[in-house]
């Protein structure tokens, strides 16, 4: 395969984009990344230049030209983070900083629309569980700091004009918008006019592909045109990057966040609301959950002790036994979008001893993650009525502690490939491929991990202290 065609599977992430080229059999043929920073003028707020997403495209694309002949390249598929907010002119251009999906400050305006609207209307015309990290509220933010423009869109919208010309979306990004009706498959204009939104990207299928732009050409020293597949949100994709596509599957993508997507056949509603029902870059549905810190939870209790990042505390956590942990709930965002779904929800240290050190607090750390993930998989296993392998992984899932940990937790075997993480640009290259007719067929298949029958009590037990803690902790709030 060292000359034979391939794939590249672009993923616009929340600290980096990612360019990978897969092979016919699945191999990844070369990697590239490069980061750009998120910028926290204010308490709660998360925002980015989208022009550091195209000196980082520029920088990752041209990594992988070098590594790769562009002559090999047969299309490019693309994956975003959502819901990140551009807000265009009537140029096209933006007209401020793009505001991630870890901003919290459009509260006030989604409670707004939860009381015109009702949180049931909500949930059954969108799927979504609204709260101020979506497109709309944010937009209804801006537009009273006088600060909104012409368009609303989202990160992976932009990605697309970016790349060939054209600003279009597709149904899974259009529903991190909260005024997308995920079933009728338009947008609902009620909602986007009660947040003031004037103008929207066209939707169209995730399968539509469209030729790469001239200076995207020359600069890759393309001679022939390449199709763009417009591809779907990094949930959506990250999922078939680990191979969780039939009804029952559950794929976890942990990165700086963790995505739970179940899939199913139907588009089922929950009664409690505790997933969002997403569409499919194909058929069917996802049910999903978003754990708002993972890898940035890691991150940020790794610096706070001097520690080399995540491997490191992780590797210290590996010696402490998992009963001697202390208790740690893990909301360190703060709020959760897993299956408690609480945007006042904080993050809280219980049982601290003398003795203790950092790989206890690791430790704990791993524990309260595992515990919401689980919570999160349980609902899951109960709407489709499957309870098949845990297809696990991202950046963050790299601990084979973090593994049996979720296989004990739940009870059911876990599929990881430790050899791969940018599993949302792997599956953006996966379903572009489908799409252009040269299938990825991958033949490398994924570690088995086995659940410990003996170890799934303890955990069950876990997850009820960890309630009771939780609920006490909102009791002195």
């Amino acid at each position: 395969m060292t000359d034979g065609p391939v794939i590249l599977g672009v993923d616009l992430g929340t600290s980096a984009i990612k360019v990978v080229a897969v092979g016919q059999d699945g191999s990844v043929v070369a990697a590239a990344r490069c980061g750009y920073p998120t910028n926290r003028p204010e308490s709660h707020a998360a925002e980015q230049d989208p022009n550091d997403w195209w000196q980082a495209l520029r920088s990752a694309g041209d990594e992988i030209a070098r590594k790769v002949e562009p002559r090999r390249w047969r299309g490019i598929g693309l994956s975003a983070m959502l819901p990140t907010l551009v807000e265009l002119d009537g140029d096209g251009i933006p007209v401020g900083p793009a505001i991630t999906w870890e901003d919290a400050r459009a509260e006030a305006q989604a409670d707004g629309l939860r009381e015109r609207f009702g949180d049931e209307t909500l949930y059954r015309i969108t799927g979504q569980r609204v709260d101020g990290r979506y497109l709309a509220p944010m937009h209804a933010r801006l537009l009273g700091l006088g600060q909104a423009g012409v368009t609303t869109v989202g990160a992976k919208d932009l990605l697309f004009q970016q790349l060939t010309g054209h600003l279009l979306t597709d149904p899974s990004t259009a529903a991190g918008s909260a005024a997308f009706d995920i079933e009728w498959g338009g947008w609902n204009a009620e909602i986007a006019s009660a947040a003031g939104i004037s103008g929207l990207p066209d939707v169209a299928p995730a399968s539509l592909a469209l030729p790469l732009a001239l200076p995207w050409r020359q600069r890759w020293g393309l001679a022939e045109d390449v199709p763009v597949v417009l591809g779907a949100a990094d949930s959506v994709l990250g999922a078939v990057g680990v191979g969780a596509v039939r009804h029952g599957d559950v794929g976890v993508i942990a990165g700086t966040s963790a995505i739970v997507l179940g899939i199913s056949d139907r588009p089922s509603r929950d009664p409690e609301q505790r997933y969002l029902v997403t569409p499919l870059a194909g058929q069917g549905w996802g049910l999903e959950m978003d754990l708002l810190a993972v890898g940035s939870s890691f991150d940020a209790v790794a610096g706070l002790f001097g520690l080399d990042g995540p491997a490191a505390l992780l590797e210290l956590a590996a010696a402490v036994p998992t009963e001697q942990g202390p208790l740690f709930l893990p909301y360190l965002t703060p709020g959760e979008q897993g299956a408690l779904w609480d945007p006042a929800l904080t993050g809280a240290l219980h049982g601290l001893r003398l003795g203790m050190g950092v790989g206890h607090i690791g430790r704990g750390l791993l524990t309260g993650i595992v515990v919401e993930l689980r919570r999160c998989i349980d609902v899951l296993t109960a709407t489709t009525g499957a309870a098949g392998p845990i297809r696990l992984g991202g950046g963050s899932a790299v601990s084979p502690l973090m593994w049996q940990d979720i296989a004990d937790a739940t009870g059911r075997e876990v599929l990881v490939d430790p050899t791969v993480s940018d599993h949302s640009a792997i599956g953006a290259a996966v379903f572009a491929a489908d799409v252009l007719g040269c299938p990825i067929t991958r033949e490398t298949r994924p570690r088995s991990v086995e659940p410990r029958s003996e170890r799934h009590d303890w955990w069950t037990e876990c997850l009820a202290r960890h309630n009771d803690a939780r609920l006490r902790s909102k009791e002195v709030r």
